[in-house]
This record gives structure tokens, sequence and C-alpha cells, in this order.
């Protein structure tokens, strides 16, 4: 997997470019792009691609890769991104109007691992 398999989520392209342009994608931008970039590219490539950004490092990028690698995070739903985006200023979802965006469960091919995992989170809550 890879940065090119990344793009084929709008959301996550609109993400990938504003980082390559420098832009401060804010705290939850951040935190949706590593929850989901991490199924897709290493971890120091991951620190990398974060460490673009305009309000980090890469010392707060690796901090922020630890913590969603150490709590085992799962890419956000829908309605968790729109709710973090109105918390902050740049827009994570490049259309949020248009009910089919920004559900990366749709729009990309994750590891089985991680529907094995939503589905025992799943059963254990039930």
């Amino acid at each position: 997997m890879s940065v090119e398999d990344l793009r084929r989520s709008p959301m996550m392209s609109h993400l990938l470019d504003a980082l390559d342009d420098g832009e401060d994608i804010g705290h939850y931008g951040r935190l949706t792009f590593a929850m989901v970039a991490r199924y897709f590219v290493e971890e120091k490539d991951l620190v990398e691609l974060l460490a673009r950004d305009g309000d980090t490092d890469e010392q707060k990028a690796r901090a922020l890769v630890e913590q969603v690698e150490d709590k085992g995070y799962n890419p956000p739903r829908r309605e968790k991104i729109l709710g973090w985006q109105e918390q902050q200023d740049f827009q994570i979802c490049p259309d949020p109007e248009d009910p089919d965006a920004c559900n990366v469960y749709n729009e990309l091919s994750f590891p089985d691992s991680l529907y094995e995992d939503i589905q025992d989170y799943r059963e254990e809550k039930a």
C-alpha cells in the first residue's frame, strides 16, 4: 500500500495536497490523517508527511503517530470527522454536504485485520 492508494479517497487526497503545500491542517486533520494513513504507509513516511504541516515538526509528528499506534486507533467514521472539523478552522472533509464524502471505509480498502478488530469491538460492546 502507498500514498497513491490513499489518494483514492478525496478527503485523504485533500489532506495530502494541503500537507504538500505546508498548510496547517489542524490537530484533528493531523489525527484523522494519521489514523487512516498508518494502514497505507510506513511509520517513518507517515511522520515525514505529517511534519510537512505548517503547525508541527518531526518531533510532534512522531509523538502523534506513536500515540495513534499505541492506542490502536481505527480510522474515524464520517460523523466523527465532521464533528472534529467543527472544532477547527481547516476543513478536513472537502465536501461535507455530500453524504457519501469522507467515508474512508467506502473509499479505501483496509487490511482484513482492521475489519476484524472493529467486529470484535462491536461484539464486546454488545
